[in-house]
C-alpha cells in the first residue's frame, strides 16, 4: 500500500478557507447586528416624537372636551328659549356645536392612532433589542470558532507528518471540522439566526392578535414567542460547550467539567453521568486543561452516542505525581481483540494522552460497558514544559 507524504501545507491552506469562511459569517452577524442598531436609533427618535404628539393630541382634547360642553350648554338654552332668538343665532349656535364635535371627535381618532403607532414602535424597539443581543452573542460563540480553528487543528497538523495513522487522523479531522461547521452553522440558522427573523414577524403577529382578540390572546403569544428564546438560548450554549466552554479559563477543569456534565445530560436526556473529583484540586497550565477536557469530552460523548449507557461516572483523582481520570459506563461494550476500522475518537484519544506524557488504557467486555483510565504526570518539571496539543 502506499503512503502518501502528508501535506502539511495543503492542510494549512483547506484551514485558512475554513477560517475565512467563518470570518465572512462573523461579518455578515456584525453587520445585521449594526443594521438593528441603526433601526433601533431611528425608531427610538420616531417614538420620542410620536410620544409628544400624543401629549399635545391630549392635551388639544381635552380643551376641545371643555368646549364641547359650553356649547352642548349654549345649545340647551337656545333649544329651551327658542323664540327668543333669530334663525341666524339659532343656526350659528347649532353649527358652532356640531364644529366642536366634529373637531373632537377627529382629535379622538388622531389620539387612537398615535397611540397604537406609540405601542407599536415599543414592540419593533424590544424585538430589536433582543436581535442585537443574539447578532453580538452570535459574534462572540463564532469568534470562538475561530479561535478553536487556528489553535487545536494546527497544531495537531504539525504533529501528524510522520505515520500513516497520523495522515488519517489529520485528514479525519479536517473533514470531520468540515461537518462541524455544517452542523454548527445548520443549527445557528435553524435556531438562533432563524428566531432573529421571528421575532419581527411574531411582533407583528402579536400586534394584529391584539387588535383581533383582545389583550389575553396577545399576551399568549407573547409567552410563546419568549419559550422560542428560551430554546434559542439553550441551543448556544450548548453549541458553546461542543466547541470550548469559556469557563475553562476562568474557572479552571474541574468547575468546568462539573458544569459540561450537567449540560451534557441533559441535553442527552438517556442517562445519569456522576462526577467526582478526590485529591485537592489545582490549576493546570491552559495546554493541559484543554487535552484532559477534550479527553473527558470525547469518552462521555462515545458513552452517550455509541455505547448507549444509562449511567456514566467521570472520576478525577489529584495525586501528588499524577492525574487520574477514568470514565465508566455500563453500555455496550466492545471486543477489546478485534481492531475497531476508523476508530476515530479513540485515536484522537491516544494522541491527546501521548503528547502529555501520560497513559491510557481501556477495560471493556460486550454488553459490560466499557472503562477508561488515563493517568497523567503532573510534576512540577513536567507541568513547566511546553506541549503542542
Amino acid at each position: 500500500m502506499n503512503i502518501k507524504k502528508f501535506d502539511t501545507k495543503a492542510l494549512d491552506e483547506i484551514l485558512e478557507k475554513m477560517m475565512d469562511t467563518v470570518g465572512n459569517s462573523k461579518n455578515e452577524i456584525f453587520e445585521i447586528g449594526q443594521s438593528c442598531q441603526n433601526d433601533f436609533k431611528t425608531l427610538t427618535e420616531e417614538l420620542k416624537e410620536i410620544k409628544l404628539a400624543v401629549r399635545s393630541m391630549i392635551e388639544e382634547g381635552d380643551k376641545l372636551e371643555a368646549m364641547a360642553r359650553l356649547s352642548r350648554r349654549r345649545l340647551s338654552e337656545v333649544s329651551k328659549h327658542f323664540n327668543l332668538y333669530s334663525e341666524e343665532e339659532v343656526r350659528e349656535v347649532y353649527e358652532k356645536a356640531h364644529r366642536i364635535q366634529t373637531d373632537l371627535t377627529m382629535n379622538r381618532q388622531m389620539e387612537k392612532q398615535l397611540r397604537a403607532r406609540r405601542d407599536d414602535l415599543e414592540r419593533r424597539l424590544s424585538g430589536l433589542a433582543e436581535t442585537i443581543q443574539r447578532a453580538d452573542h452570535l459574534v462572540s460563540q463564532i469568534t470562538v470558532v475561530l479561535n478553536y480553528l487556528s489553535s487545536d487543528l494546527k497544531q495537531i497538523g504539525e504533529v501528524l507528518e510522520d505515520a500513516k495513522q497520523k495522515q488519517d487522523f489529520g485528514l479525519q479531522i479536517i473533514e470531520a471540522q468540515e461537518e462541524e461547521r455544517k452542523r454548527l452553522s445548520r443549527e445557528i440558522h435553524d435556531g438562533p439566526a432563524q428566531m432573529m427573523a421571528n421575532v419581527m414577524m411574531r411582533s407583528d403577529l402579536i400586534e394584529k392578535i391584539y387588535r383581533e382578540r383582545g389583550m389575553e390572546e396577545a399576551i399568549l403569544e407573547m409567552r410563546n414567542l419568549k419559550g422560542m428564546v428560551r430554546d434559542a438560548l439553550y441551543e448556544v450554549r450548548h453549541i458553546i460547550y461542543d466547541l470550548r466552554p469559556m469557563a475553562l479559563d476562568d474557572l479552571g477543569l474541574v468547575p468546568t467539567l462539573n458544569k459540561y456534565l450537567k449540560t451534557i445530560e441533559e441535553y442527552f436526556n438517556s442517562a445519569h453521568i456522576t462526577f467526582q473529583c478526590l485529591g485537592e484540586a489545582r490549576r493546570l497550565p491552559a495546554n493541559y486543561e484543554v487535552a484532559l477536557f477534550r479527553l473527558v469530552q470525547e469518552a462521555v460523548q462515545n458513552a452517550m452516542k455509541h455505547a448507549e449507557a444509562s449511567e456514566v461516572m467521570v472520576k478525577l483523582e489529584f495525586q501528588r505525581d499524577y492525574l487520574t481520570v477514568i470514565v465508566r459506563d455500563n453500555g455496550k461494550g466492545f471486543d477489546m481483540e478485534k481492531k475497531k476500522p476508523n476508530s476515530f475518537g479513540l485515536i484522537g484519544m491516544k494522541e491527546r494522552v501521548e503528547l502529555l506524557e501520560g497513559e491510557l488504557s481501556f477495560d471493556s467486555k460486550v454488553g459490560k460497558g466499557t472503562m477508561v483510565i488515563i493517568q497523567i504526570p503532573i510534576t512540577v518539571e513536567t507541568v513547566l514544559k511546553e506541549y503542542t496539543l
